[in-house]
């Protein structure tokens, strides 16, 4: 049959074949309907008559032969299928409605019912709408409902975008309480003291946060480290120490201050100190030991008339 309908179409005069619309295996359309152009090259002045309508944004359509036979005769295309397998996949270009903007107009619509606005919200089956690629898009509540006791909610989500009917879809799901940490942005070695840069605040499940770990930057910036931490884990406020102003056996200046009395000696640090911490200080000249706050690198102040540590 095939070698039939080719045998007469080379029979054709030249003029006849040259007039003969070709079809087009695949369709982009970003319209919300199907021309004759999208299907046929070589429609003429019909190229932009609309044959039907553009199927959902991401989605596909496959235009069988028969169909475009019909196509074409009405609207008075030179073409016929030479097989059953004569088809045209048309496709539209689409994109999803991000997650994180249905999440926003959740937190910002049952914000005002009482949600936790920095809670985490579970969306179970949810599937994000799909929207023409290029378009313009506003988002809506209908009927937003939140239950305090449950932490349930609920809402029609409603979508108006160019090119499409408005969508309308129902969401539920649940709120989760969140707490604030901090966490490292890399490996910390023991004994580094943390820099701004070396942590970021995050959010995580309360019902995952264990008690006693960091959750202001304030907390963490400055302070030295008992223990490594890894990159992304939470610092423990147990972890975190003064970093020393002192270091073990460094060789101190001590200030002896009293009333109208004021002199200095060299030392020895017995143990690391931090500003403000009480070290153990050797006494170069003396060798006796006293004990002296650490009030900056390098040095130490002896309280007038201390006495001397046994040791």
């Amino acid at each position: 049959m095939r070698a039939l309908v080719l045998l007469l179409v080379l029979l054709l005069p030249e003029v006849a074949r040259a007039d003969l619309a070709v079809l087009r295996p695949v369709a982009v359309v970003e319209d919300s309907v199907v021309r004759l152009s999208d299907l046929f090259d070589g429609v003429g002045a019909n190229a932009a008559r609309a044959v039907g309508p553009a199927p959902a944004p991401g989605r596909r359509i496959v235009v069988e032969a028969a169909q475009l036979l019909a196509i074409a005769r009405g609207n008075g295309v030179a073409w016929r299928p030479l097989t059953a397998a004569d088809t045209v996949v048309v496709e539209r270009p689409g994109r999803a409605v991000a997650r994180d903007e249905v999440l926003d107009l959740l937190r910002g619509d049952l914000g005002r019912m009482g949600l936790d606005t920095q809670a985490e919200l579970e969306l179970p089956g949810f599937q994000a709408p799909m929207v023409p690629l290029a378009s313009f898009v506003q988002l809506a509540l209908e009927q937003p409902v939140f239950e305090a006791a449950t932490n349930r909610f609920s809402a029609t989500l409603v979508v108006v975008a160019e090119g499409i009917p408005t969508l309308r879809m129902r969401v539920a799901g649940r709120a989760v309480a969140t707490a604030a940490v901090v966490v490292a942005t890399r490996r910390l070695a023991l004994g580094e003291v943390v820099a701004p840069s070396d942590l970021r605040l995050v959010r995580q499940r309360a019902e995952r946060v264990r008690a006693g770990l960091a959750s202001d930057p304030g907390q963490v910036v400055g302070k030295a480290l008992r223990r490594p931490v890894g990159e992304g884990v939470g610092f423990a406020l147990a972890d975190l120490s003064l970093p020393p102003v002192i270091e073990k056996n460094a060789v101190v200046t001590m200030l002896v201050e009293g009333p109208g009395v004021s002199m200095s000696a060299q030392g020895r640090a017995m143990a690391a100190a931090a500003r403000g911490e009480v070290v153990p200080v050797m006494n170069l000249s003396s060798r006796s030991v006293v004990e002296a706050e650490a009030i900056g690198p390098g040095r130490v102040r002896v309280a007038f008339g201390s006495v001397p540590v046994n040791r």
